[in-house]
């Protein structure tokens, strides 16, 4: 049940996105990462990249899943205008980013296992839909259930002795 108002012509592009960006996390997942996974496309419906969080598989705490979507759509004349999804909301990380290259929506599966930064988006002109898909609350319930040391290392929570 998505609680954002979303255009009828608008939905099945945002729905290819979040499919594409769901797709990612479960291969994330499968490679023995955290499943988050983004897609950046624009408003024809035309998927210009995806990218999942890759900080197990790298050792690298800086690759988020958006942005390691926004490093595999390498330079692009502009980012502005353009449609983020992710199957989680944004850190503060991602939000930045979001933000700095001037993505016009972010469209996400799920904001109830994590809040993210929506506020600091819409803060700054983004728009944010949220899907609430059950698919990706389900996963990441799951995720966090079984891994709670990878999850807290990724959102930045210190492992109390």
């Amino acid at each position: 049940m998505m609680r954002d108002v979303v255009s009828q012509q608008e939905r099945p592009v945002f729905e290819k996105f979040l499919h594409a960006a769901i797709d990612e996390a479960r291969k994330g997942l499968s490679e023995g990462g955290i499943p988050i996974g983004s897609a950046l496309g624009n408003l024809e419906g035309e998927i210009l990249a995806v990218g999942h969080n890759m900080r197990v598989q790298l050792g690298d705490p800086m690759a988020h899943a958006e942005i390691s979507c926004l490093r595999n759509a390498g330079r692009l004349p502009s980012f502005r205008g353009l449609i983020l999804a992710s199957s989680l909301m944004p850190c503060c990380l991602c939000s930045g980013a979001a933000i700095q290259f001037g993505i016009g929506t972010v469209v996400v599966g799920e904001s109830k296992t994590f809040p993210g930064e929506r506020a600091l988006m819409e803060s700054r002109n983004i728009r944010v839909v949220d899907f609430d898909h059950p698919d990706c609350i389900q996963f990441m319930t799951e995720f966090i259930r079984r891994r709670p040391d990878l999850w807290n290392e990724d959102i930045g929570v210190e492992k109390k002795d």
